[in-house]
């Protein structure tokens, strides 16, 4: 059976793909901040996705525990 890629993971992935492609593209052509605004731009976005990351995979945990939590409480019922 095919394991199914979890929501958190498949769009912090987009993201991640996203930033890096735009950093790729956008930031040796920007001429106007210095290379350390750079980095520091590119390092707090990498790090928003990470919290993004994070913040789905326990929003997912906490809807399986309530799901599990709904069919035991059925189950006494």
């Amino acid at each position: 059976m095919r394991k199914k890629i979890r929501k958190s993971t498949w769009v912090a992935l987009a993201l991640l793909i996203y930033v890096t492609a735009m950093a790729v593209y956008f930031l040796p052509r920007n001429t106007e901040i210095g290379s350390t605004e750079k980095y520091v731009t590119l390092g707090a976005s990498y790090v928003i996705v990470l919290v993004l990351w994070l913040v789905l995979r326990k929003k997912e945990q906490f809807k399986q525990k309530r799901k599990e939590d709904n069919k035991d409480k059925l189950k006494t019922d």
